[in-house]
């Protein structure tokens, strides 16, 4: 005799389980909604990384649509939703961003949406969002209560941006975005209402972000990642980036999209990475280092929340969150209030999360849930549920009693017998299957229920059986539906109090991106710049952050370029000799010390720059159906029509892509055309090989206008670069000592020379092809001998066939002999 109770099966089928880590990296989809009108532009759009809405009050924003424009690219939605009744300026700009050619969409391009006019009415849209149940609204307030709870969340005198938000609502819960396979009762969730703002921002194209290596992207080079994964190459962003968190990592880069001439920010910024440089805050660094490594993905952990998905990795993730917010918050409280983020994680890290922390510790056994691999209530928690795991304990030892019991009735043939319990069936009686036993008639026996046969054991339903289910019932499900009632419970608590936990992930995304800021600071001996409301830029001893990680040596280079002095920088000197690295590395303190960074230079001042524009490289693409030279002509038109005098304007050899005479005056008309703006006239440094620019005078003579050179030495036949700034001009591009460089064969170098210097002084140039030579006089030579052999008293003489088959066939221009025939 032998009892068991078999608690494998549940009562809902498992989910398929899909890894963290593979949902992390999962693509995050951005849904917008934009309203223009009379000028004034609003926007919301819902972002499922962290399933919150962000909205932008509304905006003043011209018919160029430049703003909007800048949103688009920051936030690269999938899809734009509109009013299908709008102005032209707008319907312009969709019809120019839309994705769709034909019936072809194309790659990384939205697709635009229009929904009625009627559907983004000011009233409904108010309607649509203060009767939504959002979770982060505690469920006790009543219908004025949550009014002004939301009121105080969303800025309801911003007409546009209401019908924005409300357009977006009906747009998400139309398509189900997120939730398309769960049942129609469950909404799209939205966790949380934030606002983003683009003031102060200063203007970077694309271009420039790409020939700056401000970012870069790579292929991965593991194969399971190579359809959907790109890792971060070597660029601005791959070496600063040494955030221990996700959501660190994604405000460093929103930095980097928004670099700022906010001073009063970056000061704050600059506070903070200063802190932590000072030596007796090492340990400081450290501790905070440690914590963050342990804030995990919490708006999808949220997200599973208020889906009722949660998994028992989300609870210990969620705790350990939780846990490490509270070590941060009290490390921070003893650090220097004078700090505003000091303070501010002090004030905002509140209470609630060791209300959440102890709620979980003291529902939540981890142990159990981790080794059953779903959720289980700590013991105490509720009665029933306590009971009912001790009637399954001792279930066992009871079973075996029953068992015995069944024996005594059955027939003395049976040698044993059994008690299991099944989930979802209840108890059976088991009786192992005996050889005699063949057709279906032989498996019944009087008084039992023959049920199945599994595993050479015959199961049964008896008249105990029969009893022990209604008196015991469906424990397993009893104890389960009971624990994921208060696993429900725990998350609607938790929702409830996720305004904290938003909080969380803001503050310590700031804390991270700075941490990671300042020791890359102290690894490469970066320092404080320092903002001046004054148009300049002034950079001592200056370094390529990038350059200077790759090779073994590298010579810092100075800037200064102030109101009334040297605006204009024209930089002269040999290819190779550093013109293009010192144009970038410019570029690349401006840009760093405008997201709040040190800088690798001995000092640095820099004014309040609004724009940098490039025409550095030239991003060649078959889509755009434009030439190498119209791409370098838009980039510098952009940087004409835009640039003001807070811009810095960085142009490498522009002008090379066309004829030299007219490359050479384009370049000359732009800068004349700046060098008359005066006080206007950005900061521009350019790179050119144009020396006539120079030799024939082409600018006027001006203080704005200096004129630099990297400073090179000739040693015989070679060529040594010191790849330091000095002021002067190079008449000498060298371009023979930096082909011998380049491995070109030595004869080609040599004719290279002797042609330049031809063409220098003016004189003609000799072929040097001789083989061709030689074999066009022998064919002379051959037809006059045939003109001589000729017997012109012969009147049997054809001279025109004659003419036609010697001299003609080997003629290059024979309508022209026969014209002299005639």
């Amino acid at each position: 005799m032998s009892a068991t109770a078999i608690p494998g099966t549940h009562c809902e089928h498992p989910p398929i389980p899909v890894s963290e880590e593979d949902d992390e990296q999962r693509q995050s989809e951005i849904y917008m909604c934009i309203l223009w009108y009379g000028g004034e532009l609003g926007i919301a759009y819902y972002d499922t990384a962290d399933c919150s809405i962000y909205y932008m009050p509304d905006t003043p924003d011209n018919e160029d649509l430049k703003l909007l424009q800048k949103v688009t690219e920051e936030v690269l939605p999938k899809y734009i939703l509109s009013s299908a009744k709008q102005d032209h300026s707008i319907a312009k700009f969709l019809t120019n961003i839309s994705a769709t050619t034909g019936d072809m969409r194309e790659e990384g391009k939205p697709e635009v949406v229009l929904y009625p006019n009627m559907d983004f009415g000011l009233e409904v849209s108010k309607q649509r969002i203060l009767s939504r149940q959002f979770p982060f609204v505690p469920s006790h307030m009543t219908a004025t209560e949550r009014i002004l709870y939301l009121s105080s969340i969303i800025p309801f005198e911003s007409p546009l941006m209401v019908k924005a938000i409300g357009g977006l609502l009906k747009f998400l819960d139309r398509r189900r975005v997120g939730v398309e396979l769960e049942d129609n009762s469950v909404g799209v969730p939205i966790l949380a209402f934030k606002k983003f703002v683009l003031t102060d921002i200063v203007n970077v194209d694309q271009d420039t972000y790409c020939v700056l290596q401000i970012f870069k992207s790579e292929v991965h080079p593991s194969v399971y990642k190579q359809a959907t994964g790109k890792k971060e190459g070597l660029s601005l962003y791959g070496i600063l980036n040494h955030c221990r968190c996700k959501w660190g990592e994604k405000l460093m880069r929103l930095w980097f999209m928004r670099p700022t001439r906010n001073l009063t920010e970056l000061n704050k910024r600059l506070d903070v990475i200063q802190f932590f440089l000072l030596s007796r805050n090492h340990e400081t660094v450290l501790t905070l280092q440690e914590c963050l490594k342990n804030i995990k993905n919490v708006p999808l952990i949220l997200r599973r929340m208020a889906l009722s998905n949660t998994r028992v990795s989300d609870w210990q993730a969620l705790y350990k969150t939780v846990y490490s917010a509270v070590c941060l918050r009290d490390a921070c409280r003893s650090l220097p209030s004078t700090i505003e983020l000091f303070q501010t994680i002090s004030q905002v890290f509140t209470d609630d999360l060791h209300y959440i922390a102890s709620l979980i510790s003291k529902v939540v056994d981890f142990e159990s849930s981790i080794s059953e691999n779903h959720f289980i209530v700590r013991p105490n928690v509720d009665p029933t549920i306590d009971e009912k795991k001790r009637k399954l304990m001792g279930l066992s030892d009871f079973l075996t009693e029953v068992a015995r019991k069944e024996l005594e009735d059955l027939d003395d043939r049976i040698p044993s017998c059994s008690v299991i319990y099944i989930p979802l069936i209840g108890f059976l009686l088991c009786i192992p299957w005996m050889r005699t036993m063949v057709d279906k008639s032989d498996f019944e026996i009087e008084g039992l229920d023959f049920m199945f046969l599994s595993e050479e054991k015959l199961h049964y339903r008896s008249a105990r059986t029969k009893e022990l289910d209604s008196l015991l019932g469906d424990l397993h499900c009893e104890i389960r539906d009971q624990e994921t009632l208060i696993m429900y419970q725990l998350q609607t608590k938790i929702l409830e109090k996720s305004a904290v936990l938003s909080d969380v992930i803001e503050y310590t995304a700031h804390l991270d991106v700075l941490l990671s800021l300042a020791v890359m600071a102290r690894e490469n001996g970066y320092t404080r710049p320092h903002f001046s409301h004054s148009h300049m830029i002034r950079i001592k001893d200056g370094r390529h952050p990038l350059i200077e990680l790759c090779a073994k040596t590298f010579v810092p280079n100075s800037a200064d370029s102030s109101e009334g002095y040297g605006r204009i920088k024209i930089l002269t000197g040999p290819n190779s000799s550093g013109k293009s690295v010192y144009l970038k590395q410019v570029g690349l303190i401006t840009f760093m010390a405008l997201i709040g960074s040190y800088v690798p230079a001995a000092e640095a001042e820099i004014g309040a720059v609004d724009g940098i524009y490039t025409r550095i490289h030239s991003r060649e693409s078959v889509s755009l159906g434009l030439s190498t030279f119209m791409i370098d002509l838009n980039q510098v038109a952009k940087a004409v029509n835009n640039a003001t005098e807070r811009s810095l304007v960085l142009i490498d050899e522009f002008g090379k892509g066309t004829n030299t005479v007219d490359g050479l005056s384009l370049l000359a008309a732009v800068l004349r055309h700046w060098i008359g703006q005066v006080t206007h006239c950005p900061h521009i440094f350019v790179a050119t090989n144009f020396h006539s620019l120079v030799q024939l005078k082409l600018l006027p003579d001006t203080p704005l206008v200096q004129y630099l050179t990297m400073d090179t030495q000739q040693d015989g036949d070679e060529l040594v670069f010191f790849y330091q700034i000095k002021e002067g001009v190079s008449t000498v591009s060298h371009a023979a000592n930096i082909a011998a460089l380049a491995g070109m064969p030595p004869k080609v170098i040599s004719r290279g020379t002797e042609v330049s210097e031809l063409l220098r002084s003016g004189k003609p140039i000799q072929h040097i092809d001789h083989s061709s030579k030689d074999k066009q006089l022998k064919s002379c030579r051959s037809l006059v001998d045939k003109f001589l052999s000729l017997d012109l008293s012969n009147p049997q003489l054809d001279l025109k066939e004659f003419m036609n088959q010697e001299v003609l066939s080997s003629s290059a221009s024979p309508i022209k002999m026969t014209w002299c025939i005639q």
